[in-house]
């Protein structure tokens, strides 16, 4: 028997209603995940922090490290380029709090360049936020290094004291370990965006309001969500 198209419409709808009905939305299941991708971004950048603070001629000052406000870690940001480059990646900022740091906040990095560059490469960035106004501007939908805020590569190791004056004037100061071959790298124009979706999951709270109330308890991720701020805590501890 040959059906007609209005049967055959009918029919798929019927289907369609079946299949949505045997297999509901899970979003208890989609939160789950997104927690472990937090914990694991976390986990990440803590484990970046811990290795570059393991070699002292290559280590952030830890007397910068007391004056910052917050920190911020994006690990194994990929990059590549062939004239023009792109990069992007995941990272974790944790802001000082009276009680040492607070928990972690989600971001996203994302940017391009153009110049004599060529090749691939993985790398970890690391950001000191030297003053409130740089915090804040986290706290936005997006906030471009060297744009809104002054971002100055910052000494390492012993060479603490060089630069003073651009570290004086410096909102952000930046630092990077390269696992790849790359030339050409430059942090101006880096946008830096909350990753929300994140944020929302393991707080129910966007990074604005992270960022602007720390002292929330109820914002208090477990220990394996506050592996990033726990790696801080070694090195540094609150200045208040």
């Amino acid at each position: 028997m040959k059906l007609e198209p209005s049967r055959i419409g009918l029919a798929l709808v019927a289907v369609l209603v079946l299949m949505s009905a045997r297999t509901p939305a899970a979003p208890a299941d989609d939160r789950d995940k997104k927690i472990q991708e937090a914990a694991d971004q976390s986990a990440a950048a803590a484990k970046a922090f811990d290795a570059i603070m393991q070699v002292p001629d290559q280590a952030i000052p830890r007397d910068l490290l007391a004056r910052a406000k917050a920190v911020a870690v994006f690990p194994r940001v990929v990059k590549v380029a062939v004239s023009v480059g792109a990069e992007g990646g995941r990272g974790v900022v944790s802001r000082r709090i009276d009680a040492g740091w607070g928990p972690p906040v989600f971001l996203r990095g994302f940017g391009a360049s153009v110049g004599a560059q060529i090749g691939a490469s993985s790398t970890d960035y690391f950001l000191l936020l030297m003053n409130d106004e740089s915090v804040e501007g986290l706290m936005k939908d997006k906030f471009e290094l060297g744009g809104e805020a002054a971002v100055a590569a910052g000494p390492v190791g012993r060479n603490a004291g060089a630069g003073t004056d651009a570290l004086m004037h410096a909102e952000i100061l930046s630092y990077s370990r390269s696992r790849g071959v790359f030339a050409g790298v430059n942090v101006k124009g880096v946008v830096l965006k909350p990753e929300d979706d994140l944020n929302v999951a393991v707080y129910n709270r966007k990074a604005r309001e992270l960022l602007g109330d720390q002292a929330n308890t109820s914002s208090r991720p477990s220990d394996q969500l506050n592996a990033f701020p726990l790696a801080l805590g070694r090195y540094v501890t609150s200045s208040k």
